[in-house]
């Protein structure tokens, strides 16, 4: 027995050389195929370029970050739909595929970020993940730019009208079919099952995918998604003006939006936030699970009588609980919100998407460049580059004047009755996302289980992640696997419950997330062990 034992040992090491070095220079008909594919795909198709990539790490890395290394792989670029848009702007739907020689039978689409403008390496990355990225394990990727090139935070594109088009959601469907007749041509056959992978646009993209190309993908997963993007951009310019009236001036008058809050003062929210709601899932660990049950309000961390130090005024705590509520019409309905109250409020990500860190009337926050920038050119119907934003915002008007193209891009539609036939859906969001409110999602997700019937219940979760903010980070356990959970779920059926997070910092530590509207309480044992909490409602 031990020597069969050892020969199959010996018989699977052997495979797994044969297998790495097949994946690593298989320069025969992979590299082959691969050289062919421009001179036979379809000409609508738009390939440009098809090079054979060795095995190797990604040329193009962030400084700093985790080498990202790839398989031998086929790797596609693109362009359809060529055009000279307003003002002699040249337009395509740019497009990367990356073809692993080592399949595994299933395609990806890989979703973008902000708005768009740049192909991004078509690699797979997948937020949350502590493991390799999805052409690493297999699959056949694809990114595009969605119609238009540009930095993620430039909205001009928004002056033409069939770029709007692509970016809400005409990109995705063309990208999709060509990748998919590219991989039909390469490897000779479909793939067996599709998924789109996204976070913040990306997660957008992937609600999209669901709402509007229902029969297009197996299994979606949906990070941190912007799904009423309209709203947003509604919500971060008149978060200018809450700001405005706490802020000081500057010689000219203008607002120092840096400075309406300090860093101290924004401590001691949190300070008090702990105080009042981290221990409502029976752990006090700086992680607030039962964000439902917390109650906080600004005025716990107004100055009383005669005490001072780093608490709040009173009109800093009304703007602060202004901001946290969200702009509402003057009857009431909410625009978008409201924020719940969670430990990223004294993080550098959230003071970089409401206050910035500009000394002079210039603001520099996320709000003031990204938010102002895509309201004028991309939300407002005609685009408005003079929008005027400390101007007071009537918002009934606003909302008529972004609905338009809110019919284009938001990703709010509820009705998902084709998709869950067949498919099965994840989303999450981070409860410190400092851009995305959580309880918008979980309207969504309510109301899409509302109206989709009743197989919605046994295809869709939702999670939230305490702590995290936009797409990672803060302090959170933000590091899970939720493609392998998507997978799992729509190849064997297996439906996820608990998933198991870990920090992406030391201490180590791990929690469940638990599928809405659950949350992770303590139940006795080792703090740091999510096997010492449960899922409760």
């Amino acid at each position: 027995m031990r020597i069969h034992h050892r020969a199959r040992c010996l018989a699977a090491a052997g495979l797994a050389v044969a297998t790495a070095t097949a994946a690593q220079a298989p320069s025969g008909a992979a590299a082959e195929r691969c050289a062919a594919l421009p001179g036979e795909a379809d000409p609508a198709l738009g390939v440009e370029h098809a090079a054979w990539v060795p095995a190797g790490p990604l040329a193009s890395q962030r400084p700093g970050a985790p080498e990202i290394v790839l398989p031998a792989h086929c790797r596609v670029t693109g362009a359809m739909a060529r055009r000279t848009g307003v003002g002699g702007r040249e337009f395509a739907i740019g497009y990367e595929l990356r073809l692993p020689a080592v399949w595994n039978g299933r395609f990806l689409f890989q979703g973008g970020g902000g708005m768009d403008g740049q192909v991004n390496p078509a690699v797979g990355t997948i937020t949350g993940t502590g493991g390799p990225v999805a052409l690493a394990r297999g699959y056949a990727v694809v990114a595009t730019d969605s119609g238009h090139t540009g930095s993620i935070v430039d909205a001009t594109f928004g002056a033409d009208q069939q770029a709007r088009i692509d970016y809400g959601y005409n990109a995705l469907d063309k990208v999709t079919a060509a990748a998919k007749a590219l991989i039909r041509r390469n490897y000779g056959k479909a793939p067996h099952h599709s998924y789109f992978v996204g976070c913040s646009n990306g997660g957008r993209q992937a609600l999209t995918a669901a709402q509007r190309l229902p029969t297009q993908f197996d299994g979606i997963v949906a990070g941190h998604p912007t799904l009423r993007f309209s709203r947003v951009a509604l919500d971060e310019v008149w978060n200018l003006g809450v700001l405005a009236r706490i802020a000081p001036r500057d010689a000219a008058g203008h607002p120092l939006l840096a400075k309406a809050f300090s860093d101290a003062e924004l401590q001691e929210v949190k300070t008090r936030l702990l105080k009042r709601c981290d221990a409502r899932d029976g752990l006090p660990d700086g992680l607030i699970y039962d964000w439902q049950g917390c109650d906080f309000d600004p005025a716990m961390a107004q100055c009383k009588p005669g005490e001072t130090g780093a608490c709040l005024s009173k009109a800093k705590a009304d703007a602060l609980r202004e901001l946290m509520r969200g702009p509402r019409t003057s009857d009431g309905r909410i625009v978008y919100g409201p924020f719940n109250y969670d430990t990223g409020i004294a993080g550098p990500a959230w003071r970089g998407m409401r206050l910035g860190s500009a000394e002079t009337g210039a603001p520099n926050a996320a709000d003031a460049t990204l938010g102002l920038g895509q309201l004028r050119w991309f939300q407002l119907t005609p685009p408005d580059p003079d929008y005027d934003p400390w101007q007071p915002m009537d918002l009934e008007t606003m909302l008529a004047r972004v609905a338009p193209t809110a019919m284009l891009a938001d990703a709010d539609n509820p009705f998902l009755s084709t998709f869950v036939g067949h498919g099965k859906l994840i989303a999450y969001n981070g409860l410190s996302d400092q851009g995305m409110a959580s309880s918008e999602l979980a309207r969504w997700f309510e109301s899409a289980l509302a109206a989709s019937g009743r197989q919605a219940k046994d295809a869709m979760r939702l999670y939230l992640v305490p702590g995290m903010t936009h797409c990672g980070g803060g302090e959170a356990t933000d590091r899970f696997e939720m493609l392998d959970a998507i997978v799992d779920w729509v190849e064997k059926d297996v439906a996820p419950g608990r998933i198991v997070a870990q920090t992406s910092a030391a201490p180590k530590i791990s929690r469940p997330l638990c599928p809405w509207p659950k949350y992770a309480r303590y139940t006795g044992g080792d703090t740091a062990s999510a096997a010492s909490f449960e899922c409760v409602e």
